[in-house]
């Protein structure tokens, strides 16, 4: 009994319920075959009202409720936001069961996007409740947890379909069944005390005022703070590498809250406005978010709407269909990509902006292919590897913002990267994709994210060789310097 009291008092205790919790969200075996069930008998809807109808409402939703929800969920202190999000998705998974019509699918990509913009509330929960000096294997259990609960999801909706086990609807049921369960799950998450923002404690105060800050001489305005943070394509924190003022581990909880200071909210808020402006000071900062931004954009774009493609290369009444294996495949080969490039020796700072360039490049070599080969098979191939390449090159940006920043910038430059990626995926919806606005047909639709990536690709090109020949050549830094390590890699977001 004391064992489990302990460990119940511990960050054990949290941390294994933040887990089942991440696992039986992400498991949706329906989820790769929601074209074929929407367009098929059950649903009976066309690509077109799929495509341009339903579908945009996803973006707008996730846009219009992203930034009140990023600061209701530190306000609110992070279980009851993770609790909504089980709730919401609860209800996504009941109306796509139960309801008929576009309107009602509307209704249900509606609720999804508030179920992706509450993502920001799972890790995050992890740094109120867990201390830092073991938060780095904390996020790494519970992103482990995640992808294995997306590949499983993935892989169990391919078998249940292959041979003919489960109808779509019988496949939403036990979605519906292990939703129930991550929703029962987060009502049982110890309640945290304190938050990174509006409920801090002394400590972290003090930690954060001997932390963080630009050195000043530094080229292009480098930020110092050992810590790096993970984030889906959305919503992660990778793991602090700041130190406790004590050797010894002293749990999150213990903490003495901070008293509320005068004008609380907009003394935050203009501290907030004023980390903004001075990591965005930084110019190698900069570019690398600029890819960062304008990649997320087009990765959005291509993974929500690339089902849509696979009907339309190959309607899923002729032939049975492989979505989920390719989407378990594809999220496999992310992660391994991710994860590899933590044992190699390159100076990402030096060669990674014209490794953007190249990468992207491909990427949209992948894109152009899978929108004119006319073969499922290529699209699948081509798909597979444009997800790893985008895996691979977000490992490296996001290590490479991460390493320089403290855990509170780098949550505020997370947030801030991708809402400028959504605010433009909703221009492009709103005219490429939107019947409202040009409505394009889905073939269309992808030479537009083809020559989008092409137009990155360059852009990042010319900028790595700017660099590689006006500036000087540097000593190699160590190896610990040159790549993320391993425990970061594994964590990276798969979308």
């Amino acid at each position: 009994m004391e064992v489990l009291r302990r460990w119940k008092a511990g960050w054990g205790y949290p941390t294994s319920l933040l887990c089942c919790y991440g696992f039986f969200s992400t498991v949706k075996p329906m989820e790769p075959f929601l074209i074929p069930y929407m367009t098929g008998p059950d649903k009976n809807l066309t690509v077109e009202q799929v495509n341009n109808e339903i579908f945009p409402v996803w973006t707008y939703s996730y846009l219009s409720v992203l930034v009140p929800v990023f600061l209701l969920t530190d306000w609110l202190r992070y279980k009851p936001v993770v609790v909504f999000q089980s709730l919401n998705l609860f209800i996504t998974t009941a109306l796509l069961l139960w309801l008929q019509g576009v309107a009602a699918m509307q209704a249900m990509q509606f609720f999804y996007g508030v179920v992706t913009a509450c993502e920001v509330a799972y890790f995050s929960y992890i740094y109120s409740v867990v201390d830092l000096t073991r938060y780095r294997k904390a996020t790494s259990y519970c992103r482990s947890v995640q992808l294995l609960g997306y590949t499983m999801g993935s892989v169990l909706g391919q078998l249940l379909l292959s041979f003919n086990l489960m109808t779509y609807n019988n496949i939403l049921v036990l979605t519906l069944v292990l939703t129930s369960i991550a929703l029962v799950t987060s009502c049982f998450l110890p309640m945290p005390q304190r938050s990174m923002f509006f409920h801090r404690s002394l400590g972290d105060d003090r930690e954060r005022k001997s932390s963080t800050g630009i050195v000043a001489g530094s080229e292009g305005g480098a930020l110092s703070s050992p810590s790096a943070l993970d984030e889906r394509g959305g919503s992660s924190n990778a793991p602090s590498r700041a130190k406790s003022s004590s050797d010894e581990p002293v749990e999150a909880g213990g903490s003495e809250e901070r008293p509320a200071l005068p004008g609380g909210c907009l003394s935050i808020l203009a501290q907030l406005w004023r980390d903004f402006l001075e990591c965005y000071s930084s110019r190698q900062l900069l570019y690398w978010s600029v890819w960062w931004a304008l990649a997320t954009c087009g990765y959005n774009q291509t993974v929500n709407y690339v089902q849509v493609l696979w009907e339309h290369v190959e309607p899923s009444q002729n032939i049975t269909v492989y979505n989920g294996a390719v989407e378990a495949v594809s999220n496999l080969c992310g992660a391994a990509t991710a994860y590899g490039i933590g044992f190699t020796q390159v100076n990402w700072a030096q060669w990674g902006e014209l490794a953007l360039g190249i990468f992207s490049g491909l990427g949209a070599a992948s894109l152009f292919l899978m929108t004119y080969a006319g073969n499922i098979w290529v699209c699948y191939i081509s798909y597979i590897l444009f997800k790893t390449l985008y895996m691979l090159l977000i490992t490296i940006a996001m290590f490479q913002i991460a390493a320089e920043l403290s855990m509170e910038r780098y949550a505020l430059i997370f947030g801030a990267n991708n809402f400028g990626a959504l605010v433009l995926q909703t221009v492009i919806t709103s005219i490429v994709v939107d019947s409202r606005g040009l409505g394009l047909n889905i073939v269309t639709q992808f030479i537009i994210y083809g020559s989008y990536f092409s137009a990155i690709a360059l852009l990042f090109l010319v900028r790595g060789v700017y660099c590689l020949v006006t500036q000087p050549q540097h000593k190699d830094p160590p190896a610990s310097e040159l790549t993320p390590r391993p425990e970061d890699t594994e964590r990276v977001h798969s979308f």
